[in-house]
Parts: structure tokens; sequence; C-alpha cells
């Protein structure tokens, strides 16, 4: 990680307890250097919850002086793919870190495949000819064995069919080679494993040098401990894999130490899916534009939407390290990210549902500028100049023709508002067209109220309202997004996720009037829309001559802090 974008240490939990135990004289990894990994399986792009995984792997490692592997866990070639790669490097360097080595688990393809032949040379592996209708059939109850006719096949029988395995005379499906441990088991998933499933695809690396592939629980210890990991750190639906983990790398004759497994709680997330397969389902099926849609929880669509490398950082240290599940206010998210921004992010003027408003008494044909401050709160940002003339745009919310109690606001014949930085008004009138809708306002400004502030000291009661000047705005499209799913939960309980989906989670406004000085924006600049909330350049379809804004997040925080 950059210097610069370094946040403090990584807070002490758990995970670090057991660290600190394996790294203390007498422990099994005293004198080690402590190295992790973080293994994507390249079949679609991260999401909220690996950033959370990037930043236990990484941020562990980075705490101890140690180094974090990246490794893409390519066993399977069902839907992986390159540009799932490439995406993940990206999104691991701008989440902020960078890895010591980099590898591919089809780099060990071979290696794995002499470790699988050493298990049946072992006799602690056999080919099975059950399919995988029969072997769920044969896998027995907490009081019934699993079954299998081949687990008593001569080692070199196994040897022979594995071998041909390889060679591809059998299609799909006819046989596994399965790790022969213990029917009886508790734990199912030691109840004799597949190891190795035939699959006759190509891979995006191997091409149709392999037809047969090792199954994740066979090829991860392995992976893990031909690079030397001391701790292999995953979310806690592996828990009960850890003693298949474990068997693997102690009946193998791998030389490195054995690595250790920890399970930490995954990252749930109300209003939002996480599941790859039901994210790629919202992409291929049209329900977004694609995996970088802001209303997506992948770190792509984050990052579009506005999200900043440090506000996620923020948010995965303040949830913390949890040894059980649990679900984080997506609200809680927004409220990392306010923070964030509201440090950072540049003030402007925008108007998103413009309405003219005309300066009555303001001389035709005049202009002046006003210096508007850059950030209330930070004066080392400097300032940025607005202009200012008789034809202005205001927000429509700004205007009622007849007030409802205690509006603020612009209405006729009403109270003294203050235009942000410039003049006070009062409104004196409107039009409207043949339909009755309000298509202009007029006022009249006080000339000594530059500024705001009354020559006389009066006290003004109205609101403080933002502006543009219709001189020099520029027009601009605005992408107002809410939660993709308007359930709190929407793929628990049986529910059709898509059922849940929020029609309201995309208003596209197309004629907004901006400041002139937005006109050079660029990705991945962000501002506040003053009262609005905070914006960034659309780094898709944002262009010079047609910029588009997303907004990012309200200036209303909605997280519940009692609740967190």
């Amino acid at each position: 990680m950059a210097e610069e974008e370094r946040d403090t240490v990584m807070s002490q939990n758990f995970i670090h307890d057991l660290i600190d135990e394996d790294l203390a004289p007498g422990g099994q990894y005293e004198g080690l250097q402590v190295h992790t990994r973080f293994p994507p399986e390249p079949n679609g792009y991260l999401h909220i919850g690996h950033a959370k995984a990037v930043y236990v792997d990484f941020g562990t490692a980075a705490k101890y002086g140690g180094i974090c592997n990246l490794r893409m866990d390519d066993t399977n070639p069902t839907k992986e793919d390159t540009e799932y790669v490439d995406a993940i490097r990206e999104d691991i360097h701008w989440l902020g870190y960078d890895w010591a080595e980099f590898h591919y688990a089809s780099d060990y393809f071979e290696q794995m495949y002499q470790f699988a032949v050493e298990l049946i040379q072992k006799g602690l592996a056999y080919v099975c000819q059950l399919t995988p209708e029969e072997m769920s059939a044969n896998r027995g109850d907490v009081n019934t064995p699993a079954v299998s006719p081949y687990r008593d096949r001569p080692i070199e029988e196994s040897l022979d069919l594995f071998a041909r395995m390889r060679a591809g005379e059998f299609p799909d499906g006819a046989m596994t080679l399965r790790a022969k441990i213990d029917l009886a088991s508790g734990n199912f998933n030691m109840r004799d494993p597949a190891i190795y499933r035939i699959k006759h695809m190509s891979h995006h690396r191997t091409g149709d040098q392999w037809c047969i592939y090792p199954m994740y629980d066979f090829a991860h210890p392995i992976e893990d401990a031909l690079e030397r990991i001391t701790h292999s750190l995953c979310t806690l639906e592996f828990e009960s894999h850890r003693p298949l983990y474990d068997w693997v790398v102690e009946h193998i004759s791998i030389p490195h130490h054995k690595p250790r497994q920890i399970e930490f709680a995954r990252l749930g997330i109300d209003h939002t899916v996480m599941s790859k397969r039901k994210l790629r389902q919202l992409v291929e099926q049209g329900y977004v534009s694609g995996w970088d849609d802001p209303r997506m929880p992948t770190i792509c669509g984050l990052r579009r939407r506005g999200y900043t490398p440090a506000s996620l950082r923020a948010f995965c240290e303040q949830i913390g390290v949890a040894k059980v599940d649990s679900t984080v206010e997506y609200a809680f998210l927004e409220h990392c990210l306010r923070a964030d921004l509201d440090d950072t992010a540049q003030r402007v003027m925008a108007v998103i549902r413009p309405l003219k408003l005309t300066i009555v008494n303001y001389p035709e044909g005049q202009s002046e500028t006003f210096e508007v401050e850059n950030h209330p709160k930070h004066p080392e940002m400097g300032t940025h100049t607005v202009t200012f003339s008789r034809n202005l745009y205001i927000e429509r919310e700004d205007f009622l023709q007849c007030p409802v109690p205690k509006y603020k606001r612009l209405y006729p014949d009403g109270m003294e508002c203050r235009l942000k930085g410039a003049y006070l008004v009062r409104c004196a009138g409107c039009r409207t067209d043949e339909d009755g809708n309000v298509v202009e306002v007029f006022a009249e400004y006080d000339p000594d109220s530059r500024g705001g502030n009354p020559a006389d000291g009066r006290k003004v009661k109205g609101a403080t309202i933002h502006w543009v000047d219709a001189a020099t705005a520029i027009t601009a499209e605005v992408r107002l997004y809410d939660n993709l799913f308007s359930d709190a939960a929407p793929d628990a309980g049986g529910k059709n996720f898509l059922d849940c989906l929020n029609p309201d989670s995309l208003e596209v406004l197309t004629d907004c009037k901006l400041e002139a000085s937005l006109a050079g924006a660029q990705s991945p600049a962000s501002f506040q829309f003053m009262r609005q909330g905070y914006f960034c350049v659309d780094n898709r379809d944002s262009t010079p001559e047609h910029l588009v804004f997303n907004r990012s997040v309200s200036l209303k925080d909605s997280f519940n802090k009692g609740a967190k």
C-alpha cells in the first residue's frame, strides 16, 4: 500500500491473538514471517464481501511485517476468464494494496496430480464410478455411514483408471477420485470426499491440456503449503472443511511447514445480494447495466458510484473481525463514505431540478462574480469564482405558490431568503404555463446585501438557497441511485431475489444546471452539491460534451448508530 494511503494499523482481533500464540517462543511458527494469501476465483468481479477479506488478509500481513500473496483460484474452468483476473488485480490495487507474489492455482496442476497419485499409492484415495446422483444417494445420514462399492478397489486399478481419466478416455461425471478417509464421519466433508472430477472444458490458461480438475478442498491446502503460507484466513463456511484441509497437508509429501487455517465471519449487508451466481444473473439478464453498475455491491460498482478506497477500508476496520456471521446495515457503508467525503469533497452549487429565477430589479446585461468557499472546514482548500446575473436557476422545491406551514423558502409576498454567497431576495410573483405549472419565479434583490448580509443588520428569517447563473451554467445528466433491492433480505427465506428488486433504484435527470467551474470535471472527482448530497463524475459515460454525475450518497445520515 502506498504510504500516503496507509491507514492506522489494523485493530487487534481474535485472529491476531492466535497468530501471537503461533509466533511466541515455543509457538508453531516461532521465527517465521507471517505469510497470508487472498485467493479469489476468477469467475466474477470482487464485491464488498471480498473487500473485507482483502482487508483481513493484507491488513494482517502488514500488521506483522509479513507478506500477502494474490492467487487466482482457477481450478474450475466453468465461467473463469482473464477478464476477471485483470479486474481483480485492478480492484485490489485501487483498494490500496499490493501483493508480494502472484500465482495461479493452475500453476500447480501437475504437482496436484502427482500428490493425488501419491495418495492412491498410499491407499488413501481411489477411483469411484458412482454418478453424482448415486454418490448423493449413498452419502448416508448422521446414523448411517456412506457407501461406495469401489472403496476397496486395488491400488493398481485406481492408478490405471486415474491415468486414463487424465488421458480423456471417460466422459464428464463417469468417475471421480475420492480421498479414503471415513465413510462414517460425523463431518460429512470427511466421508471420502471427491478430490478430482472429469470436466472436458477448455481452461482460460491451460486450454485443453487438462480434462480432470482438482476440487477446491484438495487444491487449496496444497497451494497454501507450496507457497509457504503460515495463516490461511478464510470465511466461516470453511470451518467444517478445516479437518479435510489438515488431512490433505498431513498426508502428502510437502516438506514445508503446514499452514494453519483460521476462519472469520463473512460480511453480510442488508438490501443486497453477494452471491456471484446471483450477481452474474443480474448482469446477464439485463437487470443492471453491467458488473460496474453503481447499484451493484461490486468493487468496480462502488467505485463508479463514488466510493473511495479510504471509505471502504474504514468500513472494514469499523465493522471488525468476528467469529459469528451477522448483517451490517447498508446505511453504515454509506455513513463511512459520507464521513470521508465530508472531509475531502469540494462544495459546489448544482440545480438538479431547475426552475428559472429572474431578479426583476437587477440591471439587464450586468454580471458580477462572487468567491465561494471550497470547504467550510478547510480554508486551506481555497475558494472558487461563480458568476451572478439577472437570470438564475433555483431548485423547484425552493418555491411554492401556496406555502405549507413552516415553509421558509420563496413564495409570493413571503420572507426574505439568502442566495448562497450573493444577495437577499424576496419573491415578487411567478409565471405559469397554460397547464398552470410554474415556469419562472420573479424576485427582487437588496443591492446592499452583497455576500448575503444586509447593510442594516436585519435578521433574515428565510432559508439560504443555492443557485446557478443561467448565463454561465452548464447542463449535465445526474443519476440518483437508491438500494437495488427494496427488501432488506432479498435472498433469505426461499425468496426469489429478483422479485425484491427496487423499481425506483435509479432516477435519471437530464437537464440539470451546474455552476461553470464543473465544466472540466473528470472521474474520479467527487463534489458535494450543496443541499443535495455527494456526487462523482461517472467513470464510464461522462464526456466533456456530456457530463454525467452519479449521486454517491445523500447528505442525511440514516445509519442507526444505536443498532450497530
